[in-house]
């Protein structure tokens, strides 16, 4: 017969609570300093102690080297505006302010329908920025190649144009001239037509030829827009070998064209990030090197205003209203407390970054190195989940740019001498060797693309040469050489 009894028994276990102050420091380190300033206002609003003290220049003034001063127009910007300043209302002029389909598209695809995927993508308060990053992602497969758009889109100036020189761009971002050209050439497909352009002229020229109107003649007439300024008629019809009428419809088409490509946008500017953290070169007298810190022009401040502290204090005689003071001055101080811990863990993680992607900030992107979220919180201690919300949604600005600190983390390849080469490198060498292949009898097979790698120190698998460039969207070498042979019939 079994015996039944009830006992009362001590039992020890550890389990982790989340209070909601646990939470909100949660939280507070996956915002951005736009977002936590935000959530400063709204403990303002609640809370009468806090004061917030708007953010100091010293040491933090934003340097934002990925976004040139504005570059001035240029002469042929200034005559065509001139020449059409005053007919701006005019049903045969453009309209600043068209919508896509009006002024033309990126790439081949028709955006005439209203029901067309960018246009429905596309809200009143869509940035030049986010609709050229949406693109880019789907348009780059490699992490260079991204990392050189994004340093593209953010030298737009207001109309969409990138102004700056090429051999300077190659300098700056610290990457080959030929990679800096392919991504352009791919930018410049990019909607709206037109962005990207080096000056007006260019700016037509992608919108022409996007609509196939883009001729000898058309040529012509856009590099001669200040004889039409001039209603130097006579001479354009010299220069372009066209009658009257043909240059009247030609003018005429140029003036449907839109000279602002940035215009179907709220903003003009393109919104560059705003980096939470800055990266300063340090004196050589100090001993050289860099160091992190934080951007005060954006980090938000609070402390307690003590005067009005002591003010509620005295008055408060009840013990309602002397535990409500109570509350918000412990409040007040864990806030304080909770941001301070924040600021803290952004620079050590960054710092860390800084440390082991050294070469990639001296040389640029081809220096990229293997780096996980892993090693980062072993390095600073701390857990992996910690790092991945420090990580996301924030930027550093450095001599090369602003990057979001994600972008320094993937995954490698082991190489000569023990060290890793970042995957995303690796594919870029791949990329590299397929891109040469121009007959049928230049392409590799996927053991012969290891070879040459193991050449330059980098030892791969076969498999992992086939899932690189699959992932690139590359055939095998049956598929590229059949191609190549019915490109060459």
């Amino acid at each position: 017969m079994n015996d039944f009894s009830q006992r009362l028994d001590l039992k020890q276990t550890q389990t982790l609570v989340m209070t909601p102050q646990l939470q909100q420091a949660i939280k507070m380190l996956q915002l951005t300093n736009a977002e936590l300033s935000e959530l400063i206002d709204q403990e303002l609003e609640h809370n009468p102690l806090l004061e917030k003290v708007e953010g100091s220049s010293e040491d933090g003034a934003t340097e934002n080297e990925a976004a040139p001063e504005k570059a001035e127009k240029d002469s042929l910007d200034e005559v065509y505006e001139s020449q059409y300043e005053g007919d701006q209302q005019s049903s045969s002029d453009f309209d600043a302010g068209s919508s896509m389909a009006t002024v033309g598209a990126g790439g081949n695809t028709n955006f005439e329908s209203a029901d067309n995927a960018w246009e429905n993508n596309m809200s009143t308060n869509k940035t030049l920025r986010e609709h050229l990053t949406e693109q880019a992602k789907l348009s780059f497969d490699t992490a260079k190649e991204q990392a050189i758009a994004m340093q593209l889109i953010d030298r737009l100036d207001e109309r969409g144009f990138l102004r700056q020189e090429q051999d300077d761009l190659v300098k700056t971002i610290g990457c080959k001239a030929e990679n800096l050209a392919s991504v352009l050439d791919v930018l410049k497909q990019f909607d709206p037509t037109g962005v990207f352009a080096k000056d007006l002229v260019e700016c037509f020229t992608l919108q022409l030829m996007e609509k196939n109107r883009f001729d000898p003649a058309m040529k012509a007439l856009l590099e001669n827009l200040s004889l039409l300024a001039e209603h130097d008629h006579k001479k354009l019809q010299e220069l372009c070998g066209v009658n009257g009428e043909d240059l009247r419809e030609m003018i005429e088409e140029v003036r449907a064209l839109n000279p602002h490509p940035a215009s179907n946008f709220d903003h003009f500017v393109v919104q560059t990030a705003i980096p939470d953290v800055l990266m300063r070169a340090i004196e050589k007298s100090a001993g050289g090197g860099w160091k992190v810190i934080l951007n005060h022009e954006t980090l938000p401040k609070v402390l307690i205003n003590e005067e009005y502290q002591a003010i509620v204090q005295q008055n408060a005689k009840t013990k309602e209203d002397k535990n409500y003071v109570s509350e918000r001055i412990a409040s007040a101080n864990w806030l304080i407390r909770a941001m301070d811990q924040r600021a803290q863990t952004i620079l050590k993680v960054a710092s860390a970054i800084i440390e082991k992607q050294y070469a990639f900030f001296l040389y640029g992107v081809e220096y990229l190195t293997p780096l996980t979220l892993r090693e980062i919180a072993e390095e600073i201690d701390m857990h992996e989940s910690t790092v991945s919300r420090v990580t996301t949604s924030k930027y550093i600005g450095t001599p090369r740019g602003i990057f979001e600190l994600k972008y320094f983390f993937s995954s490698g390849v082991s190489g000569s001498g023990g060290n890793d080469v970042a995957s995303e490198a690796v594919k870029a060498k791949i990329k590299a060797l397929i891109d040469k292949e121009e007959k049928p009898k230049d392409v590799l097979s996927d053991d012969k693309i290891a070879e040459e790698l193991a050449k330059e120190g980098i030892d791969i698998a076969r498999r992992t040469v086939a899932k690189y460039r699959e992932a690139m969207h590359y055939g095998s070498s049956v598929q590229r050489r059949k191609i190549l042979k019915n490109k060459g019939r």
